[in-house]
C-alpha cells in the first residue's frame, strides 16, 4: 500500500509538472481577427534593412500643399481604418497622405533578431521613410507612442525637413519623467479619466507562456515564439487595451488585426537606452500642436512636458473623445488639425 501510495504522489506530481511545461512549451493560438491585407497597400525597402508597407492617398485639390505622414501609436501598434478615414478631409485641402505601418507590425516586415527592435531603429525609419516621400518638408503627426518617436525624431535630426508637428494624445517623452504620471491638469480644462484602464487590460490578457517569451527576447534575445503567434496574442491584447481608448464606455469598437509582439516589447525595453536630450527641442521652432482627448489614458503631465520644451507650440482639447479620437470624434479631429494646419502664422508660446 505504501508503495502504491508513493507512486500515486510521484505520478501527481509528474502529472503537475508536465502541465504546468505543457502551459509554457506549446504554441497558443488566440481567437481574434484574421485581418486581410490592405488592398492598396504599396512597399519600401528603406537603407536601414526595413521593409515598410504603406498607404498613399494623394491630394484631390487644384493645388499641392504639403504631405502629411502619419506616425501610428503602439509601439507595435499600426495603421488603422479610422485614421485613414478620419484624416482623408486633408487631401481635399491640398495634402498628399502617408501613412506607414513600423517595421515588425501591420504589414512591414519582421525583424530575424528582436533586439534589433528599438527607438533607435524606428528613428532612422521614419528619417528614411521622410527622404522616400521626397518633399521639401513634411507635416508630422504623431499618434501616442508615434509622437514619441517623433519627439525622438527632432532630438537626433535636425528640423529642417519638417513644417508643422501635431503631438496627439502623446506618450513620455524620452527618457521618461517619472514625476509627470502625477502632475494634475488645470481643472478649467475639464480632461477626465477613461472608464477602464490599462492596467485591467494587461492583467487580463496575461498568461504563463507569454511571461516566459517575453523573458527569453527581453534578457538573451531569443525568438521562443513565432511573431505569428505573438503578433495573434497582442492583437487580443489590444482588444482589450482599447476599451481604455475611449469616453464613451457604449462606443463599439473595432477588432483590431496587425500588431507587433516582439517590436513592441523590444522598442519599450530600449527606452532606457534614450539619452536625455530634451535641450535640443528648446531649439526646435516648427509650429506645434499638442492634441490632447478630454478623456485620454495617458497622464496630463506628459503633454504639459511637450508644451514647455516647445517654444512654439499650442493646445487642442477634443471633447468627448478618448485616446482614440478619431474613432470618437473625427470630425472635431480633424478640424482641430486642419485648422492648425491652415493657420500660416507661428503659434504664439
Amino acid at each position: 500500500m505504501k508503495f502504491t501510495f508513493r507512486n500515486l504522489m510521484a505520478l501527481g506530481a509528474s502529472a503537475l509538472v508536465l502541465s504546468g511545461l505543457s502551459l509554457v512549451l506549446i504554441p497558443r493560438t488566440y481567437s481574434v481577427l484574421d485581418g486581410a491585407p490592405r488592398r492598396d497597400v504599396r512597399f519600401w525597402d528603406l537603407p536601414t534593412g526595413s521593409h515598410i508597407a504603406y498607404v498613399h492617398l494623394a491630394h484631390t485639390a487644384d493645388h499641392a500643399l504639403t504631405p502629411v505622414l502619419y506616425v501610428h501609436g503602439g509601439p507595435g501598434g499600426a495603421v488603422r481604418a479610422e485614421h485613414i478615414s478620419a484624416l482623408q478631409p486633408l487631401a481635399k485641402l491640398g495634402h498628399d497622405l502617408y501613412f506607414y505601418d513600423q517595421i515588425g507590425s501591420g504589414q512591414s516586415g519582421r525583424l530575424r533578431e528582436v533586439s534589433d527592435y528599438s527607438v533607435a531603429r524606428h528613428c532612422a525609419d521614419l528619417r528614411a521613410v521622410i527622404e522616400q516621400i521626397g518633399a521639401a518638408k513634411v507635416i508630422l503627426i504623431g499618434h501616442s507612442w508615434g509622437a514619441v518617436l517623433v519627439a525622438n525624431y527632432l532630438q537626433t535630426y535636425a528640423d529642417d525637413r519638417v513644417e508643422k508637428v501635431v503631438f496627439e494624445v502623446p506618450g513620455p517623452i524620452l527618457p521618461i519623467n517619472e514625476a509627470l504620471k502625477d502632475q494634475p491638469s488645470d481643472p478649467q480644462l475639464g480632461l477626465v479619466s477613461p472608464a477602464f484602464s490599462n492596467a485591467q487590460a494587461n492583467s487580463a490578457a496575461s498568461n504563463a507562456r507569454v511571461a516566459c517569451v517575453k523573458a527569453a527576447a527581453m534578457h538573451f534575445g531569443f525568438k521562443w515564439a513565432s511573431d505569428q503567434e505573438m503578433d495573434s496574442y497582442m492583437d487580443l491584447w489590444n482588444q482589450s487595451l482599447s476599451r481604455s481608448t475611449v469616453c464613451n464606455a457604449d462606443t463599439k469598437l473595432p477588432e483590431y488585426a496587425g500588431a507587433g509582439y516582439y517590436a513592441h516589447i523590444m522598442t519599450i525595453r530600449s527606452f532606457r537606452n534614450v539619452q536625455n536630450k530634451r535641450e535640443a527641442l528648446l531649439n526646435v521652432k516648427v509650429p506645434v500642436l499638442v492634441l490632447k482627448a478630454q478623456c485620454d489614458n495617458q497622464p496630463w503631465g506628459y503633454a504639459a512636458e511637450y508644451l514647455s520644451l516647445f517654444s512654439n507650440s499650442a493646445l487642442g482639447i477634443v471633447e468627448q473623445a478618448g485616446h482614440n479620437m478619431a474613432l470618437e470624434q473625427p470630425r472635431l479631429y480633424v478640424e482641430r488639425i486642419s485648422a492648425f494646419l491652415a493657420d500660416q502664422n507661428e503659434i504664439e508660446p
